[in-house]
């Protein structure tokens, strides 16, 4: 992939360093010259000094041939407004943006790009781990309203079908790893000692999910 990350602080010079090593072609956008020294010697990737909403700057970047862009500046305001011109005028198939006020998550939904908020999700994987430290959480998604979470299956559950654990909107069972082997459970599937599960939860779910677990795992 041909990816323009705007923004050479840590979280932009980590991200080049690693898709550099996969193999990837980067360029990095930063309107400080001396961002560059955040990359490591004999980095193979391009930098380009300017505003990353510049179209000139842009253009000299790659952005038309571009296959992603990523903005993580400081700022939210040259985030979105470099999102929204690699979107709208350039269409990069993929736009990712940083967000630094969570209040402004619903701008980049409207705009349709994915943003991620450093502050609500730590809030959301902080919270998670103080109240529902028994779900390792393995993914989430948008700004962590939904996650999918891991958890060994309690002995009272034995029998039940895995399914009757699944609630309209908010819980479906996705995965059972069973005898170290992985399978999609249908509806007549039987809970067996053992299982790990793999759950979709809606984050406000949390709390209902950790009900059905909680009596042999502990509070």
């Amino acid at each position: 992939m041909r990816v323009i990350i705007v923004g050479c602080g840590r979280v932009g010079a980590a991200l080049a360093v690693q898709l550099a090593a996969e193999g990837h072609d980067v360029r990095l956008v930063d309107r400080q010259s001396t961002a560059r020294r955040r990359l490591p010697p004999g980095f193979p990737g391009a930098f380009h000094a300017g505003n990353g909403f510049s179209r000139p700057v842009l253009e000299a970047a790659g952005v038309d041939h571009a296959d992603a862009l990523v903005a993580v500046t400081s700022g939210d305001n040259g985030n979105i407004v470099s999102a929204r011109t690699a979107k709208e005028t350039y269409r990069v198939p993929i736009v990712l943006a940083r967000i630094h006020d969570p209040r402004r998550a619903d701008i980049y939904r409207d705009l349709g790009i994915p943003a991620i908020s450093s502050v609500r999700w730590a809030v959301d994987r902080m919270h998670q781990m103080l109240l529902h430290r028994h779900l390792a959480t393995e993914l989430s998604f948008g700004s962590g309203e939904t996650v999918v979470v891991r958890s060994p299956l309690p002995a009272h559950l034995t029998g039940r079908r895995l399914t009757d654990l699944d609630v309209e909107g908010e819980i479906r069972v996705v995965e059972v790893t069973r005898a170290g082997r992985s399978m999609l459970p249908g509806h007549g599937v039987l809970a067996e000692p053992g299982d790990l599960v793999t759950f979709a939860v809606a984050a406000t779910a949390l709390s209902r999910l950790r009900g059905f677990l909680d009596k042999e795992l502990g509070t």
